[in-house]
């Protein structure tokens, strides 16, 4: 399974850094340079808040069906038929949530309709990521990892135009948001025909009793995603409602957090493979430890270098990226970047426990993060605006990675976890000491970013991170 892993790991980094890349920085970033700070702000702000409610949308679903459908896969055809009626319905509640949530928070009519196509958006991003959940619980994972990419490259293809043609209009935040739905709608046509070609002849029906079942058992699944929403999320709400330029403070906030994105969507890219791998050897009660290491190791490694260079060279990047308020964004990059080793701990360790069945244990984790995220937002927002928020970021994320850690230690009882972290804390303390004396020789800020990642990389393998000869040797052995 650590072959299946890595190989598959490869094809979808592959596939997802010549896409998305692109996508994050010369479409969506782009945008927001042409727009300014507050139109882009309220757009991010507005956004975030259709993310805070969409657990509605799936209620936990999607991250079930995955698992059922990698320990179940002859139940596909008679659960696909049912829940994609379910979800419809589950769009419409959700629907009227967002709308008079947006009422109750005083959004005018303009926020309201861009409200509102956001919500639809949501809607098909929900729908995609429960067609996909079935097509990698099939273990088909090529498939997966292509339509991983397929929105953003036909929202790349239309938006083009707009940004360098010289014989279209300019874009605004409307035709952006336009064009993200209709590319969601295409990926979705797409994905629901690859599913209905495996699941065989479907007949969709509407059955109570069914979904009553599915909604009790995917029930722990959707607190989960609602209370991760809530403290991943709400700091741009807060921004936008809590101060009276709110606005450019969620747009400030919205460029640095461009590029946690950026790094998180390889963090996630593990999760997704790992899920259907973890949920089957559990199964058949196989030991998840030399997995957990793999990819534990290769996901800190990466998060560790990048965090720390991140952080040394915050300044020149956001100059090199964005033409307002770029002092202002490299503050909150600095700290904000320090996020991705957090977040990936919990992409890692998260997700075998959610495979494991441990949703109590990571609700508890879960509600705690969120309730320490907002009452500190409130204290520190105030104070501190978008860097505030970034800080409050950084501890929440660290509280519930760290506390995962432990639930996982006491479950499964791994005995490289000691080890394990402490060379990964001397790991951490290198990379520090390499981007320090790199800055004291005064070169070129790009030719000393490049060879921080490489001195890290040659640093993760004296440490024995990494084992070059071992990661060549099983990608030849899992290609044959």
């Amino acid at each position: 399974m650590k072959k299946t892993f890595i190989s598959n790991l490869i094809l979808v980094l592959a596939l997802n850094l010549s896409i998305k890349p692109f996508w994050i920085f010369g479409i969506d970033r782009q945008v927001q340079n042409i727009v300014g700070l507050q139109e882009y702000g309220t757009y991010y702000s507005l956004l975030g808040f259709s993310f805070v409610f969409n657990v509605i949308l799936d209620l936990g679903i999607t991250n079930f069906n995955n698992r059922n459908i990698s320990q179940n896969s002859h139940l596909l055809a008679k659960h696909f038929s049912r829940v994609v009626i379910l979800k419809l319905t589950l769009a419409l509640i959700y629907l009227a949530v967002c709308c008079i949530g947006g009422l109750l928070i005083k959004y005018d009519m303009r926020m309201m309709r861009l409200l509102l196509i956001l919500c639809f958006s949501q809607f098909l991003i929900s729908f995609i990521l429960y067609l996909r959940s079935n097509i990698s619980g099939l273990h088909l994972f090529k498939t997966d990892s292509t339509l991983s990419v397929t929105d953003r490259l036909i929202g790349s293809a239309i938006c083009i135009p707009f940004i360098w043609g010289h014989f279209f209009p300019t874009i605004d935040i409307m035709d952006y948001v336009y064009i993200q739905t209709i590319s969601y709608f295409i990926t979705a046509a797409i994905a629901f025909a690859i599913v209905v070609s495996k699941a065989g002849l479907v007949k969709f029906q509407w059955t109570r009793k069914f979904s009553i079942m599915i909604l009790k058992k995917s029930f722990p699944f959707a607190v989960l995603g609602m209370l991760m929403a809530f403290y991943n999320r709400i700091d741009s709400v807060m921004l936008e409602r809590l101060l009276h330029d709110g606005g450019r403070e969620a747009g400030i906030y919205a460029q640095p957090f461009r590029l946690l994105d950026a790094a998180n969507m390889i963090a996630f890219l593990f999760a997704g493979l790992l899920l259907p791998m973890f949920s089957r050897m559990i199964k058949h009660h196989e030991s998840v430890e030399a997995l957990v290491k793999t990819a534990f190791t290769l996901i800190m490694v990466l998060s560790i270098t990048v965090a720390c260079t991140c952080f040394f060279y915050g300044e020149q990047m956001m100059e090199m990226l964005y033409k307002n308020d770029v002092l202002e964004s490299a503050g909150v990059f600095k700290y904000l970047m320090c996020d991705f080793a957090g977040i990936s701990c919990m992409y890692i360790f998260g997700t075998l426990l959610t495979a494991n069945g441990n949703l109590k244990q990571l609700n508890i984790i879960a509600g705690s993060g969120m309730l320490l995220n907002i009452l500190l937002n409130f204290v520190m927002i105030p104070l501190l605006a978008a860097k505030g928020a970034a800080i409050v970021s950084v501890i929440t994320q660290i509280f519930v990675a760290t506390t995962q850690i432990i639930i996982v230690q006491r479950i499964f009882k791994f005995h490289m976890m000691s080890k394990l972290l402490l060379t990964l804390l001397s790991f951490a303390l290198g990379v520090i000491v390499i981007n320090y004396l790199l800055l004291l020789l005064h070169i070129d800020w790009r030719l000393s970013f490049l060879a921080t990642v490489a001195a890290s990389g040659l640093w993760a393998m004296a440490v024995g991170l990494l084992n070059f000869k071992s990661m060549l040797g099983l990608l030849k052995f899992s290609s044959t």
